[in-house]
C-alpha cells in the first residue's frame, strides 16, 4: 500500500490544476505533466487556486514543531551530560524528521527545508514561486518553533545553549577569562556544501526520482532520509570535534529562527548555513543534468530553471 500511496496524488497543482494533474516533490510519472490548461482554466475553483497557500500552511507548522523539537533535542542531548550526546543527538533527530516528514507529506509534499524547496524548484519539480512561498512559511515557521522553546525553557538554559541554534563558535569561560571555541567559517562552510550535498545525494534523491519513490514507499524513503541526516549531523559534530561547534544545519530555517529569537553569537557566520546549502543545491542540479537521461527522468520536469530561464531570455 505504501508503494502505491507515493505515486498517488495529494495537493493541487501550483498553477491550479485539479488533483489529477498535479505534480509532487517526491513522485510523479511523466506524462502527468501532459496536461491541457486551455481546458482547465475556466473550470478551477477558489480553493483549487488557493491550493499553494493552503500546502503553505501545513509547511509553516511543520516547520514550527521542526524547530521545537529539534532545539530541544540538542538541549537535552548536552544537559543529560551523556558520554556521547551527539550520537544520541543523531538517533532522536533522525527519528523525528522520519515522523514529520510522514505527517507533513499528505498536506505539501513535506519539504519543512529552504534545501529542498530550492533544490526542487532548480531540478523543476515545483515551481519558483512555489518554492519562495514555501521558503517564507518555512522562516515563519522556524521562528514561531524558536518562540515556543524560549517561552517553555529557563534563561540559563536559553543562554547556556543558545536555544539549541545552529553555532560555529561559543564563548567560554577560560583560566585567563573568555575564551572563543569553535571552528573557522571556512571549515564550516565546506562542511555545510559537503553535508548538504551528500543529503540531497543519498537521501532526496530516492524522493525526487519517482520510480524509486514508487518502488520503496513512503515508509521506506522516509526512514532514510532521517537517517541519512543524523548520520550527517554525528559525523559533521564529531569530525571536528571542538566545542562551540553545533555542526552542520542543512537547514538554514532551522538556524534562522532560533538566530531571530536568541541573537548574539548565532549570528556570527549564519551565512555559512545559507551559502553553503545554495551551493549544494545547485552542484545537484548540475549533476541531475549531466548524469545519462535513464537514470533520473528521461524527459525532464516542467518547471526546470533551465528551461525557465530559456524560456524567458
Amino acid at each position: 500500500m505504501a508503494t502505491n500511496n507515493v505515486a498517488q496524488v495529494i495537493l493541487v497543482e501550483e498553477d491550479g490544476l485539479p488533483c489529477g494533474n498535479r505534480v509532487q516533490p517526491f513522485s510523479t510519472p511523466t506524462k502527468q505533466w501532459e496536461v491541457d490548461h486551455g481546458k482547465k482554466e475556466n473550470s478551477l475553483t477558489l480553493g483549487e487556486r488557493l491550493g499553494v497557500w493552503r500546502a503553505s500552511v501545513g509547511e509553516l507548522l511543520g516547520s514550527a514543531v521542526l524547530v521545537f523539537m529539534l532545539d530541544t533535542i540538542v538541549i537535552s542531548s548536552f544537559e543529560t551530560q551523556t558520554k556521547m550526546p551527539n550520537v544520541l543527538m543523531s538517533i532522536l533527530i533522525g527519528i523525528t524528521i522520519t515522523i514529520l516528514l510522514l505527517a507533513v507529506f499528505p498536506i505539501s509534499g513535506g519539504h519543512m527545508n529552504p534545501v529542498i524547496s530550492f533544490s526542487a524548484a532548480l531540478v523543476g519539480l515545483i515551481s519558483l514561486s512555489r518554492a519562495f512561498i514555501y521558503i517564507c512559511a518555512q522562516c515563519v515557521g522556524a521562528l514561531l518553533g524558536a518562540l515556543a522553546l524560549q517561552a517553555v525553557v529557563s534563561h540559563t538554559i536559553t543562554q547556556t545553549f543558545s536555544l539549541g541554534g545552529c553555532t560555529l563558535t561559543v564563548i567560554a569561560p577560560g583560566p585567563n577569562g573568555p575564551v572563543v571555541t569553535g571552528i573557522k567559517t571556512s571549515q564550516a562552510l565546506w562542511l555545510e556544501i559537503i553535508c548538504t550535498f551528500i543529503f540531497l545525494f543519498a537521501s532526496i534523491w530516492l524522493a525526487y526520482d519517482h520510480r524509486q519513490a514508487k518502488a520503496l514507499g513512503v515508509l521506506v524513503v522516509f526512514p532514510i532520509i532521517g537517517t541519512i541526516l543524523g548520520l550527517l549531523v554525528f559525523i559533521s559534530t564529531s569530525l571536528t570535534g571542538k566545542k562551540g561547534y553545533a555542526g552542520a544545519g542543512m537547514n538554514p530555517a532551522r538556524c534562522l529562527g532560533p538566530a531571530m529569537i536568541r541573537g548574539g553569537h548565532l549570528w556570527d557566520g549564519h551565512w555559512v548555513f545559507w551559502v553553503g546549502p545554495a551551493i549544494s543545491c545547485m552542484a545537484f542540479y548540475i549533476y541531475t543534468k549531466i548524469i545519462p537521461s535513464n537514470h533520473f527522468h528521461a524527459n525532464g520536469y516542467r518547471h526546470d530553471i533551465f528551461n525557465v530561464l530559456r524560456a524567458l531570455i
